[in-house]
């Protein structure tokens, strides 16, 4: 492809440079939106609970299933030592997965976390982390990844070698049936041949990078471990790494496929050509052309066959893979994958034809507009079915990611619509010039006007014939080395008059305008389509929200925590006001502050504050907090780790005398 953009002009290598820029652009937008489908339904112990005694064990919960291996659950006591011990046990059973992990006995008091990274069912790495406490909450130095897996470097890497790989299907499948079905001549055009095979070149090398990025993009997140052989190995027996594999076998078979195509094909067409023109002579037989016809109904069929399978490598492990009706989502997955191909695949071929091939003929222009015709019934047949089991339900159109990347993308393909009827519109004129062609060349020479104007193009062409003769016979009287020079100078003319018939033509450049611009839109829809394979659908993003009771929306800056009560522990002296802080008064670690002050508004010292925290919506607490005394009636606790955020009911016990106390109790918003 890159061999062939040079020779389009300048405005066809402006309009793609800057659909390029625009399409990366709008890739690394939609990256932060990407997520898979798996997601934690519960644990035991809890995120955030306080157990009395160390559990044996920490079992964790998912809502579909996933692949994990022995190292995927980690559990970090408060110095980030590991205590988790021996390998993972599987306990999923009928539709409930859940995975445990074993622990050190006699774990003492404090905050322990927990780390987990898991592949989901359509490929998608998966992690996150929670706590829990013994006795009592803790400060704890235990790290985990500030990166989700899939992210960061690797994941923005394999991203884009995916739409890649994308690219280099549709090349290659569009490319091939644009030859088979709409221009049979194409199969000897060079433009066409470097279109189909960098197409296949594209995939299978996009295809080998993701197999090694897979140990990196669902693991350790480090690009170097991309030749890691131990996991490359552990790749190999998951469903994408199968379906990977599948792929370069299957680009195996396309290989000798195109072999034959450009090949023994391309000679059959050359043949059956010069056999039609021996017919028109009387001299020709039908043998060529019946060898052309069964060599061309045996690559249609295999080619079928093969582009079928490889487009059911994305189907058997992505999104058709999992969810509802799997039986019938996975075949219509590789019918529109298909679609998909012989409509922007055959749209890249076209355009290709139409800058660098003057002679292509009309009539394939009007079976590809048949075939694109054809292609976007059966992507509309099959968008409506993913559509609505991939979103789910009318709110989730706007109310998810899945949602509104699926907005943007009927959007877009609304625009590539409005340029391919244009085109159909030119290809349609293309037609009526051919029926017409004919007559006009008939009654010019009675046209006096037309007459000057064929005078003009017939000089034109009787000095380059005439050029082209002593060019010739130069070349028969001089060097070797001349004779070559002025052969290229021939063909240098020859070039030349068929681009000023090409450019002559308004009908032909009307229908390159107008597909160049379908191209550049396909580019940006096929970056969208890209994200919205690896972004969770808008179905299962319900179904989280629903069982979590939480919406998917970023949550409120947190805000400190500032109150004011007035107190009375009924002695002596026993009356005052009470003024507490909590900040940043999120889940975490927090500063809490305590001033005690008199009647008079002077700081007033008491033999002891006590304060305790409880959630009682999660069965949380209470959470006991001790301050210490820095002054006269000032207490304060740097330390105080609330797990988790929710309305936490605060109890402050201030005691006055050594019988004299009373307690606050209050409600606050953490979180």
């Amino acid at each position: 492809m890159t061999a062939i953009a040079p020779r389009f002009g300048p405005q066809l290598i402006r309009l793609l440079l800057v659909t390029a820029v625009l399409t990366v652009g709008l890739l690394g937008a939609l990256a932060g939106t990407a997520s898979a489908h798996a997601a934690l339904t519960g644990s035991d112990p809890k995120d955030g609970a306080v157990v009395d005694v160390a559990p044996r064990e920490v079992t964790l919960t998912f809502s579909e299933q996933i692949a994990m291996g022995d190292d995927s659950i980690r559990v970090l006591d408060p110095s980030s030592k590991r205590v988790d011990v021996a390998k993972m046990r599987d306990l999923s059973q009928g539709g409930t997965v859940r995975y445990a992990v074993g622990l050190k006995p006699g774990l003492p008091d404090g905050t322990y976390t927990v780390a987990w990274q898991a592949v989901s069912a359509d490929s998608h790495p998966v992690s996150g982390a929670f706590t829990f406490s013994v006795g009592a909450p803790s400060a704890t130095t235990a790290t985990v990844p500030d990166q989700e897996a899939g992210g960061g470097l690797v994941g923005t890497l394999y991203d884009t070698v995916r739409y890649i790989s994308y690219a280099g299907f549709i090349l290659l499948v569009g490319g091939a049936a644009f030859v088979l079905a709409c221009w049979q001549r194409g199969a000897s055009v060079r433009p066409l041949q470097r279109l189909v095979v960098g197409g296949w070149v594209t995939l299978t090398a996009a295809t080998l990078v993701l197999l090694l990025l897979r140990t990196p993009y669902t693991g350790s997140g480090k690009l170097g471990d991309m030749f890691d052989l131990g996991g490359l190995s552990d790749v190999l027996d998951t469903k994408t790494g199968a379906a990977l594999v599948s792929r370069l076998l299957l680009l195996g078979a396309a290989a000798l496929f195109i072999a034959v195509l450009f090949g023994a094909y391309a000679k059959r067409v050359t043949e059956a050509e010069a056999e039609a023109e021996a017919e028109m002579d009387g001299e020709g037989n039908a043998e060529a052309g019946k060898a052309k016809a069964d060599l061309a109904f045996g690559l249609s069929l295999g080619g079928t066959v093969v582009a079928a399978g490889i487009a059911g490598t994305w189907a058997l492990s992505e999104h058709a893979s999992t969810g509802i009706q799997t039986g019938l989502a996975m075949p219509l997955d590789v019918l529109h994958l298909l679609a998909v191909a012989a409509w922007l695949g055959g749209l890249v071929s076209l355009l290709v034809a139409l800058y660098r091939v003057p002679d292509l003929e009309r009539a394939a222009v009007r079976r590809f507009s048949r075939i694109a015709f054809t292609s976007v019934v059966v992507l509309a047949v099959t968008g409506v079915y993913q559509s609505w089991r991939q979103v789910g339900s009318w709110d989730a159109w706007t109310g998810t990611s899945y949602g509104q990347l699926l907005l943007v993308k009927i959007g877009l393909i609304a625009v590539l619509l409005g340029a391919a009827w244009f085109s159909r519109r030119w290809t349609g004129l293309l037609g009526e010039d051919a029926k017409t062609a004919k007559t006009v060349e008939a009654g010019a020479e009675a046209d006096a006007e037309a007459g000057v104007k064929v005078g003009v193009k017939a000089g034109v062409d009787v000095v380059e014939e005439t050029a082209e003769k002593d060019v010739a016979e130069a070349g028969t009287a001089a060097d070797p080395e001349r004779a070559a020079q002025l052969a290229r100078q021939r063909t240098a003319l020859a070039t030349a008059r068929k681009k000023r018939d090409r450019d002559a033509d308004t009908e032909r450049s009307g229908l390159r305008r107008s597909v160049l611009i379908e191209a550049c839109v396909a580019l940006v829809v096929l970056a969208v389509t890209t994200a919205l394979t690896g972004t969770e659908p808008g179905r299962t993003q319900e179904k989280e929200v629903s069982r979590t009771g939480t919406e998917a929306a970023a949550p409120a800056p947190a805000r400190p925590v500032n109150l004011t009560e007035p107190f009375d522990t009924g002695g002596t002296k026993g009356k005052g006001t009470l003024r507490l802080t909590i900040d940043p008064a999120r889940p975490g670690t927090n500063l809490m502050h305590v001033w005690i002050d008199g009647p008079d508004g002077k700081p007033k010292d008491v033999p002891e504050v006590k304060v305790a925290y409880t959630l009682k919506s999660q069965q949380i607490g209470p959470l006991p907090v001790v301050p210490e005394r820095l002054a006269a009636g000032h207490w304060s606790a740097g330390n105080v780790q609330i797990p988790m955020p929710g309305d936490w009911h605060l109890q402050v016990t201030v005691r006055t005398s050594d019988i004299d106390q009373t307690t606050i109790e209050k409600n606050v918003k953490i979180g």
